[in-house]
């Protein structure tokens, strides 16, 4: 056991308070990380604000990038050294999700309460999302992880661990697009842009971006939008149908904001695709037509993570980064030390963040 400071969660809607916690050695399967950089995620604030619920005290945190520091019974292809980015999707590997090639659904439940984290007093401290990455180590199962370059630069790394693999993903592995489709990002921040750039990647025809915000429409362009159009217009989709000349093959609904779950179909062609990436808060519901659904053959697809396979798809993305395929290190919005965490959450949260860095070290 040993003592190790991170930001933990006391009370939902609080500030988060850096305080020493207690972190065991890792068991079968399970590597310790020390973390170099972890980004902020909107799904960390979300469950900080208590929007999904969850156990407290907690430590959130799911998108970070560091070196194996200790390596547990059983696991192998890794060692003490490793640069890795740490991922939220914990895979058991045996189950029917994991067995039919999708990790992100592992049928495996996960108890955080009784994870490697605890209190000074031994008091139960929730692991959150399997990571707890606002800390300056983590104990985590080896399918979480993903070796990297050892010339990477962790703060770019940090961010395949989420957000580029959520936005791409839902792309390439949800979505499926092929080359010469029409596509639709609603919500250009962290998320929507790596949609935006997974859709540059696999060749559709016409990107258009729909956000509130002129300069994240001028983001978005730079990231491989087509066309930009602001949601606050009266009838958005026209201008995305009259820019593509038609309707969606998908439509990426990349915030959790109902409005734009409600607006989705009216992007679409027939036959296209609504893609639900962005995560709404427990409760709010959304409303659509289902007869016009059915009569233009549409339909709606979820995307967790974007459905990623770990170790099969962010090796692929890296090397994409290396070819300068790939834009990692344009999505940095800002740095920040490990004591400014409360700073780089009202940062986030006011909007205008590609994405915040934690710089561990």
């Amino acid at each position: 056991m040993q003592t190790i400071k991170a930001a933990v969660c006391h009370e939902f809607g609080k500030p988060l308070v850096i305080e020493d916690i207690h972190l065991r050695a890792p068991e079968m399967g399970e590597i310790e990380v020390t973390l170099d950089a972890v980004a902020i995620c909107h799904s960390d604030i979300s469950y900080a604000e208590g929007a999904w619920g969850g156990t407290l005290p907690a430590v959130y945190g799911h998108e970070a990038a560091g070196r194996v520091t200790a390596v547990g019974a059983g696991v192998n292809g890794l060692s003490e050294g490793d640069p890795v980015v740490v991922t939220l999707i914990r895979a058991c590997g045996e189950c029917a999700s994991c067995g039919s090639g999708r990790p992100t659904g592992c049928d495996t439940p996960y108890d955080g309460d009784h994870g490697p984290l605890t209190t000074t007093d031994g008091g139960v401290l929730h692991q959150a999302m399997a990571c707890g990455a606002f800390a300056e180590k983590v104990v985590v199962h080896h399918s979480q992880v993903a070796k990297i370059p050892e010339d990477m630069a962790m703060d770019a790394a940090c961010l395949l661990a989420c957000g580029v693999i959520t936005g791409i993903g839902s792309v390439v592995n949800a979505a499926k697009l092929r080359a010469g489709q029409d596509v639709v990002v609603i919500g250009a921040g962290g998320v929507g842009l790596n949609s935006i750039q997974g859709a540059r990647i696999a060749g559709a025809r016409r990107i258009v971006a729909v956000d509130m915000s002129e300069g994240k429409l001028e983001d978005a362009k730079a990231f491989g939008a087509t066309d930009g159009v602001l949601a606050t217009e009266e009838k958005p989709w026209r201008a995305a149908k009259k820019a593509m000349g038609r309707g969606a093959d998908a439509v990426f609904v990349t915030v959790g904001a109902i409005p734009a779950y409600d607006q989705a179909p009216r992007y679409l062609a027939g036959g296209g695709r609504i893609i639900a990436v962005g995560m709404p808060h427990s409760g709010d519901m959304s409303s659509y037509e289902p007869v016009n659904l059915a009569a233009y053959g549409q339909g709606i697809t979820g995307s967790l993570m974007g459905d990623v396979v770990v170790k099969r798809d962010i090796p692929w993305m890296i090397d994409l980064y290396a070819q300068g395929r790939l834009k990692l290190d344009e999505l940095i919005s800002n740095r920040w030390s490990f004591d400014q965490i409360n700073e780089a959450i009202a940062d986030t949260n006011a909007g205008s963040a590609r994405r915040n860095v934690i710089m561990l070290r």
